[in-house]
């Protein structure tokens, strides 16, 4: 497995690495979460993302890697912990940081992000946007300062209002996630030029679109016409046709497409079983795209650079719409999916 130095923390960071949401009891648990792990340590994989947000990753996975003694690059997040979540609460902050060490079986956290930053509604950290203001800056410096943690990042899905946070020059490490895949370009224009002029570490994560990306027959095909724009649906049949044409699979083209662009440094991937973490690699190994399916993969996905009004950011759920075809659509979309 190649790797990436991830901008200015320095470290060298494999171009794959394990995504934790499934790295817990939504999938195979403590016994396939050391599987996983360690045949990704086999594969050259040196890092793994996770999150108090992810049910009970941060546990189940310092129970998968505690007998390893290859290096490993842990990331967690400050978000959701404890409950009731007050971001404004410094010393509750300092608290979830002890208990991900704990949880994980860490003497410190590689990375610590603040997960979503950029969606106040959700999560309110700021106190201040001009200057950026708020007590988890301090609580990350401290740590930091104290070697509780290595680096500080953010990890956030929006594009205007993260690339405000990234020229903050404030963060080592951005994790943007459902905004730049094989159809989604939103944040080439901003997120990551802005990542790349600090010399930020930029992770690539959801470029599977959590799975909707790798069933493109089932969206184009279903009959709910509430939510899908029809620009949107002729642009899916597009990349429908374009797997067929190709022969990849939807999980090689996605990562194909991914690793191409070396201003991203690592990439999440949400397997639940060693056979998808296989498949990641496999498709990783054998480089960027052709040229030809790129450049026609580029053309679909500027038939519709930006998302319509109204459109969910996880396609094709996110709204509980109710329609015919709605429930089908749905079961048929879950099937097999790898979901990150």
């Amino acid at each position: 497995m190649n790797t990436r130095k991830l901008g200015r923390t320095g470290l060298d960071i494999s171009l794959l690495s394990i995504g934790g949401l499934y790295t817990s009891s939504l999938a195979g648990g403590v016994s396939e979460t050391k599987r996983i792990m360690q045949k990704a340590v086999d594969l050259g994989i040196n890092a793994v993302d996770t999150a108090p947000a992810y049910a009970d990753s941060e546990l189940t996975l310092g129970n998968a890697i505690t007998d390893l003694t290859s290096p490993l690059i842990v990331t967690t997040k400050l978000g959701g912990r404890p409950t009731p979540f007050n971001p404004q609460d410094a010393d509750g902050l300092r608290a979830s940081v002890q208990e991900s060490l704990r949880l994980l079986g860490r003497e410190h956290i590689d990375i610590l992000m603040i997960h979503e930053p950029d969606r106040p509604q959700q999560y309110p950290w700021w106190t201040s946007y001009d200057p950026l203001d708020g007590p988890v800056l301090e609580v990350l410096d401290s740590l930091k300062q104290a070697g509780t943690i290595r680096f500080t990042g953010l990890a956030g899905t929006t594009v205007n209002e993260m690339t405000y946070l990234v020229r903050q020059n404030k963060f080592d490490v951005v994790l943007t996630a459902f905004n730049y895949n094989a159809l989604f370009r939103e944040a080439e224009s901003t997120v990551i030029p802005a990542a790349t002029a600090q010399d930020m570490g930029i992770v690539l994560g959801s470029v599977m679109g959590q799975g909707f990306l790798t069933r493109p027959a089932s969206v184009s095909a279903a009959s709910n016409r509430v939510w899908i724009s029809e620009a949107r649906r002729h642009q899916l049949e597009q990349y429908a046709s374009l797997l067929e044409e190709s022969g990849m699979s939807a999980v090689e083209l996605c990562l194909r497409f991914a690793i191409a662009d070396e201003r991203i440094h690592t990439i999440p991937i949400g397997c639940k079983t060693i056979e998808q973490l296989e498949t990641c690699v496999t498709a990783v190994e054998k480089g960027p795209l052709p040229a030809d399916v790129r450049l026609r993969l580029d053309e679909i996905a500027a038939m519709l650079p930006y998302r319509p009004y109204e459109e969910p950011m996880i396609l094709p759920l996110g709204k509980n719409y109710q329609g015919p075809g709605i429930a089908n659509m749905g079961a048929a979309v879950q099937v097999g999916k790898l979901p990150e």
